[in-house]
């Protein structure tokens, strides 16, 4: 489960550079927000391998809304403005949708997760 979750990480990661590179506006802003709630599902999946899809969502959802909650310190954004990984890491401005799109994330990763689950488990030995 591991090395599908690390593989998950570098292709969320790649559709994230894609989606920025072939589109703007509010369609990329969502996709990011929802990309970077499946890549902290991806990481949960590394830390926790046998996390079921519901448990693993919430978990993914739950850390990206206090990733975005963290913002309306500031702290996030004095940090961006020096480092650029503190950036992506943290964002910089609260925004409210971004609650949602993580939700979307969470869901979209929990429901591929649970089809290769299923997949895997219905797979003659």
């Amino acid at each position: 489960m591991r090395a599908a979750a690390l593989v998950a990480a570098v292709v969320t990661v790649a559709a994230g550079l894609g989606v920025r590179a072939v589109a703007g506006g509010e369609f990329a802003k969502a996709a990011g927000d929802a990309l970077y709630t499946v890549l902290v599902y991806a990481l949960v999946l590394l830390a926790a391998p046998r996390l079921r899809p519901l448990p693993a969502a919430l978990a993914a959802a739950g850390l990206s809304w206090a990733v975005e909650l963290f913002q309306l310190t500031g702290v996030p954004d004095e940090l961006s403005r020096r480092s650029t990984l503190a950036r992506l890491v943290l964002g910089s401005t609260f925004n409210p949708p971004d609650l949602f799109w993580y939700v979307v994330g969470a869901a979209a990763a929990a429901a591929l997760h649970a089809a290769a689950a299923r997949s895997w488990r219905s797979r003659p030995r």
